[in-house]
Protein backbone atom coordinates (compact mmCIF):
# COMPACT_ATOMS: atom_id res chain seq x y z
CA UNK A 1 0.00 0.00 0.00
CA UNK A 2 1.54 3.42 -1.06
CA UNK A 3 0.37 6.94 0.39
CA UNK A 4 1.16 10.18 -0.67
CA UNK A 5 3.18 12.72 1.11
CA UNK A 6 3.13 16.82 1.14
CA UNK A 7 5.62 16.83 -1.49
CA UNK A 8 3.11 14.19 -3.94
CA UNK A 9 6.26 12.06 -3.38
CA UNK A 10 4.71 8.24 -3.04
CA UNK A 11 6.12 6.24 -0.52
CA UNK A 12 5.70 3.04 0.94
CA UNK A 13 5.35 3.00 5.08
CA UNK A 14 9.15 1.84 6.75
CA UNK A 15 8.41 -1.70 8.60
CA UNK A 16 5.11 -2.67 7.27
CA UNK A 17 6.28 -5.71 5.52
CA UNK A 18 8.13 -7.27 8.57
CA UNK A 19 5.12 -6.31 10.70
CA UNK A 20 3.41 -9.01 8.65
CA UNK A 21 6.03 -11.31 8.34
CA UNK A 22 6.49 -11.06 12.92
CA UNK A 23 2.59 -11.73 12.34
CA UNK A 24 2.88 -14.77 10.31
CA UNK A 25 6.14 -16.16 12.21
CA UNK A 26 4.16 -15.79 15.44
CA UNK A 27 1.29 -17.08 14.34
CA UNK A 28 3.34 -20.46 13.19
CA UNK A 29 4.44 -20.78 16.29
CA UNK A 30 1.23 -20.23 18.30
CA UNK A 31 -0.35 -23.01 16.13
CA UNK A 32 2.69 -25.60 16.62
CA UNK A 33 2.60 -25.15 20.32
CA UNK A 34 -1.65 -25.80 20.14
CA UNK A 35 -1.12 -28.47 17.93
CA UNK A 36 1.55 -30.67 20.22
CA UNK A 37 -0.68 -29.57 23.21
CA UNK A 38 -3.63 -30.96 21.24
CA UNK A 39 -1.82 -33.84 20.19
CA UNK A 40 -0.54 -34.48 24.03
CA UNK A 41 -4.14 -33.67 25.38
CA UNK A 42 -6.08 -36.40 23.28
CA UNK A 43 -3.77 -39.30 23.56
CA UNK A 44 -3.54 -38.53 27.10
CA UNK A 45 -7.28 -38.36 27.83
CA UNK A 46 -7.81 -41.43 25.16
CA UNK A 47 -5.87 -43.48 27.07
CA UNK A 48 -8.75 -43.67 29.75
CA UNK A 49 -11.28 -43.62 27.93
CA UNK A 50 -13.28 -47.39 28.21
CA UNK A 51 -12.69 -48.97 24.82
CA UNK A 52 -14.53 -51.35 23.00
CA UNK A 53 -13.81 -54.67 22.61
CA UNK A 54 -13.93 -56.37 19.43
CA UNK A 55 -14.35 -59.63 18.03
CA UNK A 56 -12.86 -60.16 14.85
CA UNK A 57 -13.43 -63.11 12.49
CA UNK A 58 -10.44 -63.95 10.71
CA UNK A 59 -10.49 -66.10 7.09
CA UNK A 60 -9.15 -69.73 7.98
CA UNK A 61 -7.08 -69.46 4.54
CA UNK A 62 -5.39 -65.77 5.22
CA UNK A 63 -1.72 -65.01 5.62
CA UNK A 64 -2.10 -63.41 8.83
CA UNK A 65 -0.11 -65.10 11.74
CA UNK A 66 -3.05 -65.86 13.04
CA UNK A 67 -3.79 -68.17 10.84
CA UNK A 68 -4.78 -70.47 12.80
CA UNK A 69 -7.67 -68.90 14.45
CA UNK A 70 -10.82 -67.80 13.33
CA UNK A 71 -11.21 -65.24 16.40
CA UNK A 72 -9.18 -62.93 17.37
CA UNK A 73 -10.70 -60.11 20.13
CA UNK A 74 -9.60 -57.18 21.28
CA UNK A 75 -9.46 -53.30 20.80
CA UNK A 76 -9.05 -51.74 17.59
CA UNK A 77 -6.35 -49.20 17.71
CA UNK A 78 -5.48 -48.35 14.25
CA UNK A 79 -5.61 -48.86 10.71
CA UNK A 80 -2.06 -48.87 9.20
CA UNK A 81 -0.82 -48.88 5.55
CA UNK A 82 1.94 -51.67 4.84
CA UNK A 83 4.83 -50.83 2.82
CA UNK A 84 7.97 -52.76 1.40
CA UNK A 85 9.82 -51.57 4.57
CA UNK A 86 7.55 -52.68 6.93
CA UNK A 87 7.03 -56.03 5.80
CA UNK A 88 8.39 -59.03 7.44
CA UNK A 89 10.16 -61.80 5.28
CA UNK A 90 7.66 -64.02 5.63
CA UNK A 91 4.90 -61.73 4.12
CA UNK A 92 6.96 -60.34 1.37
CA UNK A 93 4.50 -62.40 -0.89
CA UNK A 94 1.61 -59.78 0.32
CA UNK A 95 2.87 -57.32 -2.65
CA UNK A 96 1.55 -59.92 -4.94
CA UNK A 97 -1.42 -60.27 -2.92
CA UNK A 98 -2.41 -56.42 -3.48
CA UNK A 99 -2.46 -56.31 -6.87
CA UNK A 100 -5.40 -58.77 -6.57
CA UNK A 101 -6.96 -57.48 -3.18
CA UNK A 102 -5.35 -53.61 -2.12
CA UNK A 103 -6.64 -54.71 1.81
CA UNK A 104 -3.94 -56.90 1.56
CA UNK A 105 -1.51 -53.85 1.86
CA UNK A 106 -3.65 -52.53 4.88
CA UNK A 107 -2.81 -53.64 8.64
CA UNK A 108 -5.18 -53.67 11.54
CA UNK A 109 -3.38 -52.88 15.11
CA UNK A 110 -5.39 -54.94 18.20
CA UNK A 111 -4.79 -54.67 21.45
CA UNK A 112 -5.47 -58.09 22.92
CA UNK A 113 -4.12 -58.29 25.69
CA UNK A 114 -3.82 -61.41 27.56
CA UNK A 115 0.01 -61.28 27.46
CA UNK A 116 0.43 -64.17 29.53
CA UNK A 117 -1.13 -66.14 26.39
CA UNK A 118 0.29 -64.09 23.56
CA UNK A 119 4.08 -64.61 24.36
CA UNK A 120 4.40 -61.13 26.27
CA UNK A 121 2.78 -59.73 23.56
CA UNK A 122 -0.23 -57.06 23.70
CA UNK A 123 -0.75 -56.12 20.08
CA UNK A 124 -1.94 -58.43 16.77
CA UNK A 125 -1.53 -57.02 13.38
CA UNK A 126 -4.02 -58.80 10.94
CA UNK A 127 -4.05 -57.96 7.65
CA UNK A 128 -7.74 -56.52 6.38
CA UNK A 129 -7.95 -58.79 3.12
CA UNK A 130 -7.94 -61.62 5.96
CA UNK A 131 -10.89 -60.10 7.99
CA UNK A 132 -13.95 -61.80 7.51
CA UNK A 133 -16.23 -59.69 10.27
CA UNK A 134 -15.99 -57.61 12.94
CA UNK A 135 -19.02 -57.85 16.09
CA UNK A 136 -18.92 -56.43 19.27
CA UNK A 137 -20.86 -58.88 21.97
CA UNK A 138 -21.90 -57.62 25.23
CA UNK A 139 -20.23 -61.07 26.88
CA UNK A 140 -16.87 -59.51 26.92
CA UNK A 141 -15.06 -59.10 29.85
CA UNK A 142 -11.65 -56.71 30.52
CA UNK A 143 -10.27 -58.26 33.75
CA UNK A 144 -7.13 -55.65 34.80
CA UNK A 145 -5.05 -57.57 36.92
CA UNK A 146 -1.69 -56.95 39.16
CA UNK A 147 0.32 -59.31 36.71
CA UNK A 148 0.57 -59.69 33.21
CA UNK A 149 -1.70 -56.83 32.24
CA UNK A 150 -5.43 -56.85 31.27
CA UNK A 151 -7.17 -60.32 30.32
CA UNK A 152 -10.13 -60.45 27.60
CA UNK A 153 -11.86 -62.90 28.15
CA UNK A 154 -16.07 -64.33 27.96
CA UNK A 155 -16.45 -64.84 31.76
CA UNK A 156 -18.09 -68.62 32.61
CA UNK A 157 -18.48 -68.53 36.07
CA UNK A 158 -17.84 -66.92 39.94
CA UNK A 159 -16.60 -69.86 42.28
CA UNK A 160 -16.53 -68.69 46.00
CA UNK A 161 -14.96 -69.94 48.82
CA UNK A 162 -17.58 -72.05 50.21
CA UNK A 163 -18.11 -74.21 47.06
CA UNK A 164 -20.81 -72.17 45.44
CA UNK A 165 -21.15 -71.52 42.03
CA UNK A 166 -22.14 -68.66 40.05
CA UNK A 167 -22.87 -68.86 36.44
CA UNK A 168 -22.38 -66.00 33.81
CA UNK A 169 -25.99 -66.26 32.80
CA UNK A 170 -27.01 -65.59 36.15
CA UNK A 171 -29.03 -62.22 36.88
CA UNK A 172 -26.84 -61.50 39.82
CA UNK A 173 -23.38 -62.24 38.53
CA UNK A 174 -22.47 -58.95 37.87
CA UNK A 175 -23.53 -57.55 41.22
CA UNK A 176 -21.65 -60.24 43.12
CA UNK A 177 -18.68 -60.01 41.15
CA UNK A 178 -18.55 -56.43 41.81
CA UNK A 179 -18.94 -57.05 45.62
CA UNK A 180 -16.43 -59.61 45.76
CA UNK A 181 -13.69 -57.43 43.26
CA UNK A 182 -14.31 -54.42 46.08
CA UNK A 183 -14.00 -56.79 48.91
CA UNK A 184 -11.05 -57.94 47.09
CA UNK A 185 -9.89 -54.41 46.46
CA UNK A 186 -10.26 -53.34 50.37
CA UNK A 187 -8.11 -56.31 51.66
CA UNK A 188 -5.40 -55.60 49.38
CA UNK A 189 -5.37 -51.55 50.70
CA UNK A 190 -5.51 -53.05 53.86
CA UNK A 191 -2.40 -54.92 53.17
CA UNK A 192 -0.49 -52.31 51.50
CA UNK A 193 -1.18 -50.12 55.02
CA UNK A 194 0.26 -53.01 57.01
CA UNK A 195 3.23 -53.51 54.65
CA UNK A 196 3.95 -50.21 53.25
CA UNK A 197 3.02 -48.10 56.87
CA UNK A 198 3.56 -50.28 59.92
CA UNK A 199 6.13 -52.96 58.55
CA UNK A 200 7.85 -50.01 56.85
CA UNK A 201 8.34 -47.82 59.81
CA UNK A 202 8.96 -51.10 61.88
CA UNK A 203 12.08 -52.18 59.03
CA UNK A 204 13.13 -48.18 59.09
CA UNK A 205 13.71 -48.20 63.06
CA UNK A 206 15.41 -51.78 62.74
CA UNK A 207 17.40 -50.38 59.81
CA UNK A 208 18.68 -47.98 61.58
CA UNK A 209 19.91 -50.02 64.68
CA UNK A 210 21.26 -52.67 62.55
CA UNK A 211 23.36 -49.83 61.06
CA UNK A 212 24.69 -49.08 64.30
CA UNK A 213 25.31 -52.39 65.37
CA UNK A 214 26.91 -52.54 62.23
CA UNK A 215 29.10 -50.15 63.24
CA UNK A 216 30.29 -51.23 66.43
CA UNK A 217 30.83 -54.25 65.29
CA UNK A 218 33.26 -52.91 63.26
CA UNK A 219 35.29 -51.61 66.35
CA UNK A 220 38.97 -53.69 66.72
CA UNK A 221 38.74 -52.92 70.49
CA UNK A 222 35.23 -51.70 71.86
CA UNK A 223 34.63 -50.44 74.89
CA UNK A 224 32.50 -51.45 77.57
CA UNK A 225 30.39 -48.41 77.22
CA UNK A 226 30.28 -49.65 73.89
CA UNK A 227 29.55 -53.36 74.65
CA UNK A 228 26.96 -52.01 76.59
CA UNK A 229 25.24 -50.00 73.54
CA UNK A 230 25.66 -53.24 71.42
CA UNK A 231 23.50 -55.36 73.47
CA UNK A 232 20.92 -52.58 74.12
CA UNK A 233 20.62 -52.15 70.50
CA UNK A 234 20.41 -55.69 69.65
CA UNK A 235 17.21 -55.83 72.34
CA UNK A 236 15.96 -53.26 70.43
CA UNK A 237 16.24 -55.18 66.95
CA UNK A 238 14.62 -58.23 69.28
CA UNK A 239 12.13 -56.16 69.93
CA UNK A 240 10.70 -54.42 66.49
CA UNK A 241 11.03 -57.95 65.14
CA UNK A 242 8.84 -59.03 68.13
CA UNK A 243 6.06 -56.09 66.90
CA UNK A 244 6.92 -57.05 63.15
CA UNK A 245 6.24 -60.61 63.62
CA UNK A 246 2.92 -60.50 64.35
CA UNK A 247 1.91 -57.60 61.34
CA UNK A 248 3.52 -60.15 59.08
CA UNK A 249 0.88 -63.13 60.17
CA UNK A 250 -1.91 -60.73 59.77
CA UNK A 251 -0.83 -59.73 56.07
CA UNK A 252 -0.39 -63.46 55.35
CA UNK A 253 -3.44 -64.07 56.57
CA UNK A 254 -5.12 -61.59 54.39
CA UNK A 255 -3.31 -62.70 51.45
CA UNK A 256 -4.65 -66.12 51.80
CA UNK A 257 -7.93 -64.36 51.75
CA UNK A 258 -7.46 -63.00 48.48
CA UNK A 259 -7.13 -66.53 46.95
CA UNK A 260 -10.55 -67.75 48.22
CA UNK A 261 -12.75 -66.73 45.55
CA UNK A 262 -11.94 -66.96 41.85
CA UNK A 263 -13.69 -66.47 38.34
CA UNK A 264 -13.68 -69.26 35.53
CA UNK A 265 -13.55 -67.81 32.04
CA UNK A 266 -12.63 -69.29 28.75
CA UNK A 267 -10.46 -67.09 25.95
CA UNK A 268 -11.53 -66.34 22.29
CA UNK A 269 -9.80 -69.75 21.06
CA UNK A 270 -11.72 -72.20 23.65
CA UNK A 271 -9.03 -72.44 26.21
CA UNK A 272 -10.69 -72.46 29.82
CA UNK A 273 -9.14 -70.47 32.79
CA UNK A 274 -9.08 -69.33 35.89
CA UNK A 275 -8.02 -66.27 37.96
CA UNK A 276 -7.81 -65.56 41.33
CA UNK A 277 -9.98 -62.80 42.65
CA UNK A 278 -7.31 -61.41 44.54
CA UNK A 279 -5.12 -61.04 41.62
CA UNK A 280 -8.16 -59.07 40.12
CA UNK A 281 -7.99 -55.08 40.28
CA UNK A 282 -10.81 -54.12 38.32
CA UNK A 283 -13.48 -55.20 35.71
CA UNK A 284 -15.72 -53.78 33.46
CA UNK A 285 -17.78 -54.96 30.07
CA UNK A 286 -17.28 -52.48 27.69
CA UNK A 287 -19.47 -52.68 25.28
CA UNK A 288 -22.42 -53.05 27.81
CA UNK A 289 -21.67 -49.07 29.17
CA UNK A 290 -23.50 -46.34 28.10
CA UNK A 291 -22.57 -42.88 27.72
CA UNK A 292 -23.02 -41.84 31.15
CA UNK A 293 -21.49 -44.80 32.52
CA UNK A 294 -18.40 -44.57 29.87
CA UNK A 295 -17.59 -41.12 31.38
CA UNK A 296 -17.80 -42.05 35.14
CA UNK A 297 -15.19 -44.62 34.25
CA UNK A 298 -13.40 -42.08 33.05
CA UNK A 299 -13.21 -39.68 35.36
CA UNK A 300 -12.84 -43.06 37.96
CA UNK A 301 -9.43 -44.22 35.76
CA UNK A 302 -8.11 -40.34 35.98
CA UNK A 303 -8.35 -40.31 39.86
CA UNK A 304 -7.09 -43.84 39.99
CA UNK A 305 -3.80 -42.74 37.98
CA UNK A 306 -2.97 -40.46 39.56
CA UNK A 307 -3.26 -41.78 43.49
CA UNK A 308 -1.95 -45.13 42.81
CA UNK A 309 1.17 -46.83 42.69
CA UNK A 310 3.07 -48.23 40.01
CA UNK A 311 3.03 -51.64 39.22
CA UNK A 312 4.94 -54.38 36.67
CA UNK A 313 7.94 -52.35 36.24
CA UNK A 314 6.08 -48.81 36.04
CA UNK A 315 4.07 -49.95 32.88
CA UNK A 316 0.69 -50.57 34.99
CA UNK A 317 -0.67 -48.65 37.69
CA UNK A 318 -0.82 -44.90 38.79
CA UNK A 319 1.96 -41.95 39.06
CA UNK A 320 1.41 -41.14 42.53
CA UNK A 321 4.96 -41.06 43.63
CA UNK A 322 6.33 -39.78 40.55
CA UNK A 323 3.73 -37.04 40.59
CA UNK A 324 4.35 -36.07 44.48
CA UNK A 325 8.11 -36.37 44.28
CA UNK A 326 8.17 -33.33 41.26
CA UNK A 327 6.18 -31.44 43.24
CA UNK A 328 7.96 -32.00 45.91
CA UNK A 329 11.39 -30.93 44.20
CA UNK A 330 9.88 -28.43 42.40
CA UNK A 331 8.78 -26.63 45.67
CA UNK A 332 12.02 -27.31 47.31
CA UNK A 333 13.90 -25.40 44.16
CA UNK A 334 12.15 -22.66 44.40
CA UNK A 335 12.81 -22.07 47.80
CA UNK A 336 16.35 -22.27 47.10
CA UNK A 337 16.93 -20.60 43.79
CA UNK A 338 14.28 -17.25 44.84
CA UNK A 339 16.74 -16.14 47.98
CA UNK A 340 19.86 -16.49 46.02
CA UNK A 341 18.62 -15.04 42.67
CA UNK A 342 17.30 -12.01 44.35
CA UNK A 343 20.33 -11.21 46.58
CA UNK A 344 22.74 -11.46 43.34
CA UNK A 345 20.52 -9.11 41.16
CA UNK A 346 20.17 -6.45 44.06
CA UNK A 347 23.77 -6.49 44.55
CA UNK A 348 24.35 -6.29 40.82
CA UNK A 349 21.50 -3.46 40.23
CA UNK A 350 21.67 -1.59 43.56
CA UNK A 351 25.19 -2.09 44.95
CA UNK A 352 27.69 -3.18 42.62
CA UNK A 353 29.81 -0.38 40.89
CA UNK A 354 28.80 -0.34 37.35
CA UNK A 355 31.90 -1.10 34.99
CA UNK A 356 33.38 -3.83 33.17
CA UNK A 357 33.93 -6.54 35.90
CA UNK A 358 29.64 -6.30 36.64
CA UNK A 359 29.29 -6.49 32.71
CA UNK A 360 31.43 -9.16 32.14
CA UNK A 361 29.19 -10.72 34.99
CA UNK A 362 26.34 -10.22 33.80
CA UNK A 363 27.56 -11.87 30.19
CA UNK A 364 28.76 -14.73 32.40
CA UNK A 365 24.76 -15.17 34.14
CA UNK A 366 23.64 -14.95 30.68
CA UNK A 367 25.86 -17.18 29.16
CA UNK A 368 25.30 -19.77 31.90
CA UNK A 369 21.55 -20.14 31.11
CA UNK A 370 22.59 -21.89 27.65
CA UNK A 371 24.88 -24.67 29.33
CA UNK A 372 23.51 -27.98 28.40
CA UNK A 373 21.89 -29.20 31.67
CA UNK A 374 23.54 -32.25 31.93
CA UNK A 375 26.74 -30.40 33.06
CA UNK A 376 25.13 -28.70 36.07
CA UNK A 377 24.05 -32.70 37.06
CA UNK A 378 27.65 -33.46 36.43
CA UNK A 379 28.84 -30.45 38.58
CA UNK A 380 25.93 -31.37 41.35
CA UNK A 381 27.45 -34.95 41.49
CA UNK A 382 30.85 -33.44 42.05
CA UNK A 383 30.30 -30.73 44.13
CA UNK A 384 27.13 -31.44 46.07
CA UNK A 385 27.18 -34.66 46.50
CA UNK A 386 30.95 -35.83 46.67
CA UNK A 387 32.20 -32.35 48.58
CA UNK A 388 28.99 -31.15 50.26
CA UNK A 389 27.64 -34.26 51.32
CA UNK A 390 30.15 -36.16 52.08
CA UNK A 391 31.83 -33.03 54.53
CA UNK A 392 28.02 -33.38 56.39
CA UNK A 393 28.50 -37.23 56.55
CA UNK A 394 31.73 -36.89 58.04
CA UNK A 395 30.31 -34.16 60.46
CA UNK A 396 27.10 -35.26 61.95
CA UNK A 397 27.39 -39.01 60.57
CA UNK A 398 30.61 -40.47 61.37
CA UNK A 399 29.69 -43.31 62.03
CA UNK A 400 28.00 -44.36 58.91
CA UNK A 401 30.91 -43.60 57.23
CA UNK A 402 32.66 -46.03 59.20
CA UNK A 403 30.53 -48.71 57.48
CA UNK A 404 30.53 -47.46 53.88
CA UNK A 405 27.31 -46.17 54.20
CA UNK A 406 26.63 -42.35 52.86
CA UNK A 407 23.97 -40.83 54.11
CA UNK A 408 24.00 -37.16 52.36
CA UNK A 409 27.55 -38.30 50.41
CA UNK A 410 24.96 -40.15 48.12
CA UNK A 411 21.82 -38.83 45.67
CA UNK A 412 18.70 -37.14 47.43
CA UNK A 413 15.87 -34.61 46.49
CA UNK A 414 17.83 -31.87 48.58
CA UNK A 415 20.97 -32.38 45.94
CA UNK A 416 18.66 -32.66 43.25
CA UNK A 417 16.93 -29.51 44.12
CA UNK A 418 19.73 -27.63 44.64
CA UNK A 419 20.76 -28.74 41.05
CA UNK A 420 18.01 -27.51 39.97
CA UNK A 421 18.17 -24.55 42.00
CA UNK A 422 21.57 -23.03 40.58
CA UNK A 423 20.91 -24.11 36.62
CA UNK A 424 17.66 -21.97 36.81
CA UNK A 425 19.06 -18.93 39.22
CA UNK A 426 19.98 -17.13 35.44
CA UNK A 427 16.35 -16.88 34.63
CA UNK A 428 15.64 -15.45 38.28
CA UNK A 429 18.69 -13.26 38.46
CA UNK A 430 17.91 -11.41 35.30
CA UNK A 431 14.06 -11.33 35.13
CA UNK A 432 15.11 -9.58 39.39
CA UNK A 433 17.06 -7.04 37.54
CA UNK A 434 14.91 -5.94 34.98
CA UNK A 435 11.78 -5.66 37.64
CA UNK A 436 14.36 -3.57 40.00
CA UNK A 437 15.22 -1.28 37.32
CA UNK A 438 12.01 -0.73 36.28
CA UNK A 439 10.75 0.84 39.97
CA UNK A 440 11.28 4.63 39.22
CA UNK A 441 13.85 6.52 40.45
CA UNK A 442 12.00 8.98 42.49
CA UNK A 443 10.90 6.23 44.78
CA UNK A 444 14.65 5.97 46.01
CA UNK A 445 15.35 9.63 45.88
CA UNK A 446 12.46 10.09 48.10
CA UNK A 447 12.92 7.28 50.63
CA UNK A 448 16.39 9.03 50.90
CA UNK A 449 15.53 12.15 51.49
CA UNK A 450 13.40 11.17 53.99
CA UNK A 451 16.37 9.79 56.07
CA UNK A 452 15.78 6.22 55.19
CA UNK A 453 19.23 4.30 54.46
CA UNK A 454 19.53 2.24 51.34
CA UNK A 455 19.10 -1.27 52.75
CA UNK A 456 15.36 0.51 54.48
CA UNK A 457 14.31 1.70 50.96
CA UNK A 458 15.27 -1.51 48.84
CA UNK A 459 13.72 -3.52 52.03
CA UNK A 460 10.73 -1.52 52.14
CA UNK A 461 9.72 -0.01 49.16
CA UNK A 462 11.66 -1.17 46.28
CA UNK A 463 11.62 -4.77 46.77
CA UNK A 464 7.76 -4.71 47.24
CA UNK A 465 7.22 -3.36 44.25
CA UNK A 466 9.36 -4.94 41.93
CA UNK A 467 7.88 -8.52 43.64
CA UNK A 468 5.41 -9.08 40.57
CA UNK A 469 8.54 -9.15 38.32
CA UNK A 470 10.62 -11.38 40.75
CA UNK A 471 7.82 -13.99 40.85
CA UNK A 472 7.37 -13.89 37.01
CA UNK A 473 11.27 -15.00 36.79
CA UNK A 474 10.23 -17.39 39.53
CA UNK A 475 7.57 -18.75 37.08
CA UNK A 476 10.12 -18.94 34.23
CA UNK A 477 12.09 -21.03 36.58
CA UNK A 478 9.71 -23.52 37.95
CA UNK A 479 8.69 -23.97 34.47
CA UNK A 480 12.25 -25.28 33.14
CA UNK A 481 13.00 -26.80 36.12
CA UNK A 482 10.19 -29.12 36.66
CA UNK A 483 10.43 -30.76 33.41
CA UNK A 484 14.28 -31.46 33.70
CA UNK A 485 15.99 -34.92 33.42
CA UNK A 486 19.25 -35.27 32.36
CA UNK A 487 20.74 -33.60 35.40
CA UNK A 488 18.98 -35.83 37.68
CA UNK A 489 20.09 -39.19 36.05
CA UNK A 490 23.21 -37.71 38.70
CA UNK A 491 21.35 -36.72 41.90
CA UNK A 492 19.18 -38.91 43.31
CA UNK A 493 16.13 -39.68 40.93
CA UNK A 494 15.02 -43.26 40.72
CA UNK A 495 12.71 -45.53 38.14
CA UNK A 496 11.35 -46.73 41.10
CA UNK A 497 11.78 -45.12 44.69
CA UNK A 498 10.73 -47.47 47.80
CA UNK A 499 9.28 -44.33 49.87
CA UNK A 500 8.27 -40.63 49.58
CA UNK A 501 10.36 -38.13 50.17
CA UNK A 502 7.66 -36.84 52.83
CA UNK A 503 5.79 -38.98 55.03
CA UNK A 504 4.47 -39.50 58.32
CA UNK A 505 7.59 -40.71 59.41
CA UNK A 506 9.89 -38.04 62.11
CA UNK A 507 11.20 -36.12 60.81
CA UNK A 508 8.45 -35.58 58.23
CA UNK A 509 11.02 -34.38 55.59
CA UNK A 510 13.54 -36.55 54.27
CA UNK A 511 16.11 -34.76 52.32
CA UNK A 512 18.41 -37.69 51.67
CA UNK A 513 15.98 -39.86 49.89
CA UNK A 514 15.81 -40.65 46.32
CA UNK A 515 13.02 -40.17 44.40
CA UNK A 516 11.01 -40.74 41.26
CA UNK A 517 10.07 -37.92 38.96
CA UNK A 518 7.43 -37.26 36.18
CA UNK A 519 9.97 -37.19 33.37
CA UNK A 520 12.18 -39.86 34.39
CA UNK A 521 8.78 -42.04 34.76
CA UNK A 522 8.50 -40.86 30.79
CA UNK A 523 11.73 -41.63 29.81
CA UNK A 524 11.65 -45.22 31.40
CA UNK A 525 8.05 -46.23 30.13
CA UNK A 526 8.83 -44.72 26.85
CA UNK A 527 12.37 -46.08 25.63
CA UNK A 528 13.23 -48.57 28.44
CA UNK A 529 10.28 -50.73 28.34
CA UNK A 530 9.97 -54.27 27.26
CA UNK A 531 6.72 -53.60 25.05
CA UNK A 532 7.14 -49.84 23.66
CA UNK A 533 3.69 -50.03 21.71
CA UNK A 534 1.87 -51.28 24.38
CA UNK A 535 3.15 -48.53 26.83
CA UNK A 536 2.46 -45.22 24.19
CA UNK A 537 -0.38 -44.49 25.80
CA UNK A 538 0.93 -44.46 28.96
CA UNK A 539 3.39 -41.92 27.32
CA UNK A 540 0.81 -39.49 26.62
CA UNK A 541 -1.11 -40.18 29.81
CA UNK A 542 2.01 -39.35 31.94
CA UNK A 543 3.15 -36.32 29.67
CA UNK A 544 -0.17 -34.76 30.13
CA UNK A 545 0.42 -34.86 33.92
CA UNK A 546 3.52 -33.19 33.64
CA UNK A 547 2.30 -30.50 31.94
CA UNK A 548 -1.19 -29.79 34.01
CA UNK A 549 1.56 -30.26 36.98
CA UNK A 550 3.21 -27.27 35.74
CA UNK A 551 0.81 -25.55 34.70
CA UNK A 552 -0.98 -25.30 38.24
CA UNK A 553 2.65 -24.22 40.13
CA UNK A 554 2.21 -21.65 37.71
CA UNK A 555 -0.83 -20.42 38.35
CA UNK A 556 -0.20 -20.36 42.16
CA UNK A 557 2.65 -18.32 41.50
CA UNK A 558 0.61 -16.05 39.05
CA UNK A 559 -2.50 -15.71 41.19
CA UNK A 560 0.48 -14.42 44.17
CA UNK A 561 1.85 -11.82 41.35
CA UNK A 562 -1.45 -10.80 40.32
CA UNK A 563 -2.75 -10.09 44.18
CA UNK A 564 0.69 -8.01 44.56
CA UNK A 565 -0.14 -6.32 41.43
CA UNK A 566 -3.52 -5.14 43.11
CA UNK A 567 -1.91 -4.26 46.31
CA UNK A 568 1.16 -2.29 45.19
CA UNK A 569 -0.95 0.70 43.47
CA UNK A 570 2.72 2.11 42.97
CA UNK A 571 4.47 -0.68 41.24
CA UNK A 572 4.98 -0.07 37.54
CA UNK A 573 3.95 -3.58 36.67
Amino acid sequence: MKTANPFGQNIRPVGEVWVWVSGVGLAIGLFMIGFLLAVILWNGLNFFWPKRVALIELDPVGRTEFRDQKLVAGVIMARLALTPENLSPGNADLIDLAIEDPDYMREMQVYTGNRDVFANRNFAFLNMGDIVGITYPDDMLVLERTEWGNAIVRPQELRLGDGMIIAADDPSFSRQLRTLVNEVRERRATITRIERSQIGRLNARMSRERLEVRYLDSLEDPTPAQQAERASRVERIDEIESLIRPLMEQSALLRGMQREHSLAFTLIDGTERVQPLGDVINFYFPNKKGLFQRIGWFLFKIWEFITDYPREANTEGGIFPALFGTFVMTVLMSLAVTPFGVLAAVYLREYAKQGPLVSAVRISINNLAGVPSIVFGVFGLGFFIHEVGAVIDMVFYPRMVAINTPVFGTGGILWASLTLALMTVPVVIVATEEALAAVPRGVREGSLACGASKWQTIQRLVLPASSPGILTGLILAMARGAGEVAPLLLVGVMALAPSLPVDGMFPFVHLDRKFMHLGFHIYIVALQSPDTEATKPLVFASTLMLILLVIVLNLGAIMIRNHLRRKLTSSAF
